[in-house]
């Protein structure tokens, strides 16, 4: 397959609004060993890549300044240690950045093999939603089948995919969002409850909902003064999940209720881990949850897909907060 010296990518020079979203050239990356250099057709739009726009989230060390935390494409060429065998293959992969681009590179062990049941769109909007979600509902929150989980922001990426993978795996999903209209979306896509955080207190729906019990499970993107009200809505030996602080980082947490009711607070980022901690979520992926993939029983839930160069506008309607799953750029 014949690389190109240069490519379009995205690359703000500078912090600011989605305006500096721009397509510029930028010479094509190389792999390094280990890495194969993809071929992009699709990259998914996730919050971090607002925040790294924004200037609160630079990318980790070694990592490109081009945003994009997930890719689908054809493997184009490989770095040493990766076999040419797999110049050719379809794939899609959770990178550090650089997805918002004609070409990427990407840790072999990191991809994942796109089965013909998903497009080139759905393939990217899959890897930074599925590892976030498995690793921190299933692997750091220990669901099992037959628990309860309460997820907020139930209609964006990151709680679609929490829907969608929980019912798989035989959990009851409690949502929050922040209109009637999501909550009716929320339901349709599988979630047994959905509570309109605007109009209703969480806590005390939470309660009625499970008889007073509590949820076994709380993924939480919000922080904040969320925390606290969080864990009233725990049962004994409940688990809090942190993977985001979109209303802050401090919250004010009764450390006597932690230890009264046994419960366990936690949290994780995925940007920065180690390639081999990715390798092995991808390997666990591929081997116990990407068969529901290859049978058409677990994909993502769609928005809107834009090209690479109307990445300001891809940027905007995340912003806008009216999407409903995935954004995804198109190459």
């Amino acid at each position: 397959m014949t690389v190109p010296a240069t490519m379009i990518c995205i690359d703000p020079a500078e912090a600011g609004g989605p305006e500096v979203l721009q397509p510029v050239e930028r010479p094509v990356p190389a792999p390094g060993a280990g890495e194969v250099l993809i071929k992009v057709a699709a990259a998914g739009v996730n919050r971090p890549d607002v925040l790294q726009r924004r200037g609160m989230y630079p990318p980790p060390p070694g990592a490109p300044s081009i945003p994009g935390l997930e890719v689908a494409g054809v493997v184009a060429a490989v770095g040493s240690g990766v076999d040419a065998a797999h110049i050719g293959q379809r794939v899609c992969a959770l990178v550090a950045g650089g997805g918002y681009a004609q070409y990427c590179t990407a840790p072999y062990g990191q991809c994942l093999p796109i089965p013909e049941v998903l497009s080139m769109a759905e393939a990217a909007a899959m890897p930074e939603t599925l590892f976030t979600v498995w690793t921190n509902v299933f692997e750091r929150g220990y669901a099992s089948e037959g628990e309860t989980i309460l997820v907020h922001g139930g209609t964006s990426g990151i709680g679609t995919m929490a829907i969608r993978l929980c019912k798989l795996f035989g959990l009851t999903v409690i949502v929050t969002c922040g209109a009637d209209d999501k909550c009716a979306a929320a339901i349709k896509l599988g979630a047994d409850h959905a509570i309109n955080y605007a109009t209703q207190d969480f806590v005390e729906e939470v309660a009625r909902i499970t008889g007073g019990r509590g949820v076994e499970l709380i993924l939480d993107m919000v922080g904040g003064d969320y925390v606290p009200r969080n864990l009233q809505c725990l049962a004994e030996d409940g688990r809090h999940v942190t993977i985001a602080v979109q209303r802050g980082v401090k919250a004010e947490v009764n450390i006597a209720a932690v230890m009264v009711r046994r419960l366990m607070l936690t949290g994780s980022t995925l940007r920065a881990r180690p390639v081999d901690f990715k390798a092995h979520v991808a390997d666990e992926l591929q081997r116990v949850v990407w068969p529901y993939v290859e049978g058409g029983r677990l994909r993502p839930v769609m928005d809107t897909s834009f090209p690479l160069a109307e990445a300001a506008a891809a940027h905007a309607r995340m912003e806008a907060g009216a999407h409903v799953g995935k954004i995804v750029l198109t190459v």
